[in-house]
């Protein structure tokens, strides 16, 4: 079987690893996505955005690689989108008009519940199967559309837990994020509070292992008060708290049971913009999740101008890790399982 694969953001490409493994071996990956994983047919480096005026910028390199993608689709069996809905949602309709027969599979969809709800119609008159990684999220759409909950991804690729409290907090570990311009805004208050943190016996700073060396001197800063590690789930799960930008990193720390402080500064233009377009009332991941679920948060935000080395360490001092750790066995409960599985069954109508 051959399939079209529409993955542009790293995390995108981290899922659908997992779910290479549920494919039978003689499946071949064709379009977007990392080159780990086949042939490519462009660089995922060349994709990186940084804000919405870098996405303007880049508007007619995206259109091309759109229309190479409809082309390509000629040649797959099915189409399988992952996340990066201003992207792929315009290819998925493209991709229709031409080839109307043509198997479409979403999977990580449009937040079209959180914004432009007017998506949902389309949603579910152009993709064939739409595989929610959140349990509300089927609710939103008519009862007739063709969604589906499969699980989260996040539950096939961490396997450790924590089970207890830690005692004493000795390990605090920073996730400035993964991109360039989040580094540069969210580092130099970090590197300022560690020096506030003087009872902790060590702290860590997670880069990703993509990155090289003048990156990281240009990004970092001075990092001698710091350990540099690269494995975020395995690091999160060894760490007694953590600090950490707005992402999915936010959701696997909560899912492993690490306490944590959400803290995230966008470009002002960037924050303007999109704190008007998307109606949530948080934005951690885990937080939006639990509301749902149990309609509270389950950890802190600092935004913008509340991101400062003060609101960050008081928050600190004052934080309930127990009802942290009770609240994380309970969003893990509720998301269940992993999704690889099931996504692969229906890619291959088992």
């Amino acid at each position: 079987m051959k399939i079209l694969v529409s993955a542009l953001e790293h995390s995108a490409n981290v899922h659908l690893k997992s779910l290479k493994k549920e494919l039978h071996q003689d499946t071949e990956l064709i379009g977007i996505f990392d080159k780990d994983l086949g042939k490519p047919i462009v660089d995922l480096r060349s994709l990186a955005i940084m804000g919405i005026v870098d996405a303007l910028k880049k508007l007619r390199f995206f259109f091309k690689l759109a229309d190479e993608m409809v082309e390509l689709s000629a040649q797959a069996d099915k189409v399988l989108l992952i996340d990066s809905s201003g992207f792929n949602l315009p290819l998925a309709k493209k991709i229709k008009k031409k080839y109307p027969n043509k198997e479409i599979i979403y999977y990580i969809l449009p937040q079209a519940w959180a914004w432009k709800k007017k998506r949902i119609p389309v949603l579910a008159r152009t993709i064939d199967h739409l595989c929610s990684i959140l349990p509300f999220e089927p609710d939103y759409y008519p009862k007739d559309a063709p969604i589906e909950y499969v699980g989260h991804p996040l539950l096939d690729q961490i396997t450790e837990f924590k089970e207890s409290k830690v005692e004493k907090i000795e390990h605090i570990t920073f996730m400035p994020g993964s991109r360039k311009g989040e580094i540069k805004r969210l580092m130099p208050i970090f590197t300022a509070l560690r020096t506030k943190l003087t009872e902790i016996t060590k702290a860590t700073v997670i880069i990703p292992e993509y990155f090289s060396q003048k990156d990281i001197d240009e990004l970092y800063g001075d990092l001698k008060d710091f350990e540099v590690v690269h494995n975020a789930h395995k690091t999160l799960h060894e760490a007694d708290f953590a600090f950490i930008c707005s992402g999915t990193a936010t959701l696997e720390a909560t899912l492993i049971g690490t306490p944590f402080i959400l803290a995230y500064k966008a470009k002002a233009l960037d924050y303007f913009i999109g704190s008007r377009v998307v109606k949530l009332s948080h934005v951690g991941l885990a937080n939006i999740m639990f509301e749902k679920f149990k309609g509270e948060t389950i950890h802190p935000e600092f935004l913008q101008d509340e991101v400062s080395v003060e609101n960050l360490l008081e928050s600190y001092k004052n934080y309930d890790t127990s009802h942290f750790l009770d609240n994380s066995k309970a969003l893990r409960k509720y998301l269940g399982h992993g999704s690889s599985k099931r996504v692969a069954e229906i890619i291959e109508d088992r």
